[in-house]
């Protein structure tokens, strides 16, 4: 448990991971794949009784064109369409009941909150998207799965699937395709920087402890889970411990923080045992666009809580609620001929 006196070392401190040589170009082809499937955004309404917002049963494809949920809240008054926030949640979660985490619909965006693919029966909301693809042996969780090589690690699944709902969004009518940001705690602030380091021209981006950042280093400062799940698979197959990490580091958030550009803000918990502060700050001296970072000294995993969202708000509101001059460029979108 760190505290403020640690500050300074924690803001010295640089991570010695490198991106594998063939980091890019992994991507471009994992990307290119998914985008074979049209990102299409299936709205169903759901009836609930709230009069401010609108709930729809989000469906678009993801990796393998796979189907992946979620919910797309929007005000119910609303004029054209809209800033929007994609939204990825916290690992072992889903995306719960259609009238929770109004937050964002309140405040006047589109707000797409997605499924993790496997998850969401751990805690909190469940989720509605299973995982077709199989994976080899794997320790107890998710984190293990598909880690024998990075063509068949779920967080491969996992990070197309995000890339995908953001361009599905962006081709809803409900949703300015030029106004929309990314955001998520824990596993979904790692998700959401990965998005930021995958996808262009995205307005704005907010990253609450977010996990898979640094992960050698993680697994020198913490035995918490989700990370314990590493631990306890490389303590059983001590011979694949290489081959992991080999394997992580195209998933590692440093990584994708360096091939990101949109404003940022990070926020960490001091006493933090699930996502370290120094990994945090490690993916925050790498990322690669105009960044704030907020260290909340007596706060745990929870970063800073709503007090963090409400400086996510304002920030998203100088951000997204004026109209782009300078258009993405979305490479899902078909070229006109």
């Amino acid at each position: 448990m760190l505290t403020e006196d640690d500050v300074p070392e924690l803001w010295a401190y640089r991570s010695a991971y490198r991106d594998p040589a063939d980091f890019d170009a992994f991507w471009k082809d994992t990307l290119e794949a998914a985008r074979v499937h049209e990102p299409r955004l299936e709205l169903t309404p759901v009836d609930t009784d709230l009069e401010t917002v609108d709930v729809y049963d989000a469906v678009f494809p993801g990796f393998g064109g796979h189907p992946v949920r979620g919910w797309l809240r929007l005000p119910r008054h609303r004029d054209g369409p809209l800033p929007a926030v994609v939204q990825f949640h916290g690992y072992g979660s889903g995306r719960g009941a259609p009238v929770e985490d109004l937050l964002w619909a309140s405040a006047g965006y589109a707000h797409l909150l997605v499924d993790t693919r496997g998850q969401g029966g751990a805690w909190a909301g469940g989720g509605a998207t299973g995982d077709p693809v199989g994976s080899g042996p794997s320790h107890p969780g998710f984190l293990t799965r598909g880690i024998e090589d990075k063509d068949t690690y779920v967080y491969r699944r996992v990070f197309t699937d995000a890339v995908r709902a953001v361009e599905a969004l962006r081709s809803s009518p409900h949703a300015d395709p030029d106004r929309v940001a990314v955001t998520g705690p824990s596993q979904g602030g790692g998700i959401a920087l990965a998005v930021a380091g995958l996808l262009p021209g995205l307005r704005a981006a907010h990253f609450q402890s977010p996990f898979l950042c640094d992960i050698r280093q993680a697994l020198r400062l913490t035995g918490e889970q989700p990370y314990a799940e590493l631990i306890g698979y490389l303590g059983a197959r001590r011979d694949r411990v290489d081959q992991t990490f080999r394997t992580l580091g195209y998933f590692d958030g440093l990584a994708f923080a360096r091939r990101a550009t949109a404003p940022a803000w990070f926020s960490a918990g001091l006493r933090d045992e699930v996502c370290p502060p120094a990994t945090t700050l490690a993916a925050y001296h790498r990322y690669g666009g105009p960044k704030q970072m907020r260290l909340w000294e007596f706060n745990g995993h929870d970063a800073g809580g709503p007090e963090d969202l409400v400086i996510a708000l304002s920030a998203f509101r100088a951000l997204l609620k004026t109209s782009s001059h300078h258009p993405h460029q979305d490479p899902s979108r078909k070229k006109e001929t």
